[in-house]
């Protein structure tokens, strides 16, 4: 990790602490609990050593082992993501892998044998390869080479086959082979030419493929494997912005389920079927449907429904109709259920604003939950941390933007926090609920954060969603900034000590607020943000490939619109910039390359305005160390402590 600090352009060393981080929704958020003595303030080291829980995979594989008596999780408790076998009557997770610097995260067993397939990368570049670990302990990657990426794409129903998408041939479409789950041998059973593998039937007949007209259009396409003419048939033939997805086939293998924008603001699930072409209605709520998955024979369905920034999820016994009502949990999420093989027991993680994401085991029949790990740091007191609200704000135009809002403790009109606006990445993300070590950390240190959801961000309906097409960096930019107004009617906010705060197209944002509207916010937080349209737009990794289509339609052609972009880019206005700025960086990141944040850092130490630089050699766009989650949240507060403050 480098970390340079410039004050007035004169360098010193930064000091970096390591003790003591739909509508009806209130706008103004309750005060949190009354607590009758100070809360104490934790380190970043202590929100940090809170451990990372998930289990393997997906729906597309088993995370039970063959004897049913534990799990497959990932977890990051040696500080770097590695896979670990959980006992499920007690007893500390078994680690299988032991990476020290590149995050490994479990895929599944291979049915029938404690195999397992798990993925890494190289130091954060995000060209995974799939792995397999023998029983002995002895590993193989399954996708060698260099320069590629490999993604796994599902078991065939009798566990024989498993299969794996990789774009080793042409750096932008992803092939699919199908690899016997004996000997690993493999054939390739797709050659890809500008689709996106979406599923393959159990059976291994037929393939989904997805395919970006733009942003906002989208089609299906259906491959029948076992024919010799394997062109993809379109069956999403349509007028218009419409966008199809797929959830994956019936278990019978007789239909596709597929998600659609079609028939209003929501994303629905439908049906199409194989053999007669007919569609049906298959599921639809008030808000996105955003996955439907089933055990092995079909019995139960899950549906996760994202209904303003939380994860809603119900469990159906399709054989009764009945609804899987679960006893004994806390308040919460819950995420990633994963059936045994019999089918008579779930795992799967709970969280909440206050509580990190824990593994769970219940019994279908009865209900009954256990909960199998403790996330949350002991040395923290869950009642010292902050439930969040939604709240929402009429912006600059009069429409109505959603956010995510922490109160600190003890906050009032006679001792108003300092707050940070914080924006996603994306473009096109959500901030939800749930909980976020950062976030913590800075709420415990005394300030209020508003995570907004401004215009073109997902989760509120298609209209809102394209709101902001090829208007990035004006009309989203503006909800931002019009934030600050929403903030300072709260009286229990310093209405004169506002920061603005963001990884990845949020770091866009930091920077842009600052460059843009240099008045509005006391000080910026840019973290592996884009400050170059131009050149980020050109540098688009080969292996984005299709979905390379959408982006440009959304943000523009760096082909067409170089002017436009080179007019929202931070670093061709740096000058403007006025106010304080924190840059953080991956020295590995292949999206935001590192020569953007130090193109910006040089530009506003030529303005003599305060900037501080992190940059961390061993990561890429995020952070997968422990140890650099804690550094960079130990200069978060640093740096708002020195420039808004909490005094």
């Amino acid at each position: 990790m480098t970390i340079k600090r410039t004050l007035f352009a004169s360098a010193a060393a930064l000091a970096l602490l390591t003790a003591c981080g739909q509508t009806g929704s209130s706008n103004q958020p309750e005060a949190p609990v009354t607590l009758d003595y100070e809360v104490p303030r934790y380190s970043a080291e202590q929100f940090y050593d809170s451990v990372s829980y998930s289990l393997a995979g997906s729906g597309l594989g088993s995370a039970f082992s063959p004897d049913g008596d534990a799990v497959l999780i990932n977890s990051d408790a040696s500080g770097v993501f590695n896979a670990s076998l959980l006992p499920l009557n007690g007893g500390d997770p078994v680690p299988l892998t032991e990476s020290t610097d590149d995050a490994t995260f479990a895929i599944s067993f291979i049915p029938g044998s404690g195999r397992i397939l798990y993925t890494a990368d190289d130091s954060g570049d995000e060209l995974n390869h799939v792995w397999v670990r023998e029983e002995d302990g002895s590993v193989r990657d399954l996708t060698p080479g260099d320069g590629h990426k490999a993604n796994f794409a599902g078991f065939s129903a009798d566990g024989e086959t498993f299969y794996i998408a990789t774009n080793e041939r042409d750096p932008q479409n992803f092939d699919v082979y199908a690899y016997d789950a004996s000997d690993y041998s493999r054939e390739m059973i797709f050659e890809n030419d500008g689709y996106f593998p979406a599923g393959i039937s159990g059976d291994g007949r037929w393939m989904a493929l997805q395919k970006n007209n733009s942003s906002a259009d989208s089609d299906l396409f259906l491959v029948d494997l076992a024919a010799d003419d394997k062109t993809p048939q379109l069956i999403t033939e349509h007028e218009g912005n419409i966008r199809y997805g797929s959830f994956g086939f019936t278990r019978d293998d007789s239909k596709l389920i597929y998600a659609t924008d079609e028939h209003g603001e929501w994303r629905e699930a439908w049906t199409y079927d194989l053999e007669s072409g007919e569609r049906a209605e298959y599921e639809k709520a008030d808000w996105d449907i955003g996955y439907i998955s089933h055990s092995k024979s079909g019995r139960y369905q899950v549906v996760g429904v994202n209904e303003d920034a939380l994860s809603r999820v119900t469990i159906e016994d399709t054989e009764s109709g009945e609804t899987v009502e679960l006893s004994g949990l806390p308040d919460g999420n819950i995420n990633g259920i994963r059936f045994d093989a019999d089918e008579g027991r779930i795992a799967f993680t709970l969280s909440s604003d206050t509580s990190p994401s824990d593994i769970y085991v219940a019994d279908l029949d009865s209900g009954e939950a256990r909960r199998l790990t403790t996330a949350l740091n002991p040395a923290i007191d869950e009642d010292h941390l902050v439930t969040a609200s939604v709240a929402r704000f009429e912006s600059y135009d009069g429409l109505e933007i959603p956010g995510i809002l922490y109160r600190p403790h003890g906050s009032s009109a006679d001792n108003p926090a300092p707050a940070v606006v914080l924006v996603h990445g994306g473009p096109g993300g959500q901030s939800t609920r749930g909980y976020r070590a950062q976030v913590q950390h800075l709420v415990n240190h005394g300030y209020a954060v508003y995570a907004i959801n401004n215009r073109g961000s997902s989760g509120y309906g298609k209209t809102f969603f394209h709101l902001d097409d090829k208007k990035h960096g004006d009309v989203d930019l503006k909800d931002v900034v019009a934030s600050k107004d929403f903030l300072q009617s709260m009286d229990w906010i310093a209405n004169d000590r506002i920061a603005v705060m963001g990884g990845s197209y949020g770091g866009y944002m930091t920077a842009a607020a600052l460059a843009f509207h240099p008045e509005v916010f006391d000080a910026g937080i840019n973290i592996f943000g884009v400050t170059n349209w131009v050149r980020t737009l050109k540098s688009i990794p080969a292996w984005w490939g299709a979905n390379r289509v959408a982006l440009y339609d959304e943000m523009g052609d760096p082909a067409t619109d170089e002017e436009r972009h080179r007019a929202i880019s931070p670093l061709f206005h740096a000058d403007q910039i006025t106010k304080p700025m924190l840059v953080v960086q991956g020295a590995t990141d292949p999206r935001v390359l590192q020569v953007e944040s130090d193109e910006l850092v040089a530009a506003i130490e030529a303005n003599g305005v305060p900037v501080e630089y992190v940059l961390f050699e061993d990561e890429g766009h995020g952070f997968r160390k422990r140890e650099n989650r804690i550094a960079a949240s130990n200069a978060y507060v640093a740096f708002l402590d020195e420039h808004i403050g909490t005094n």
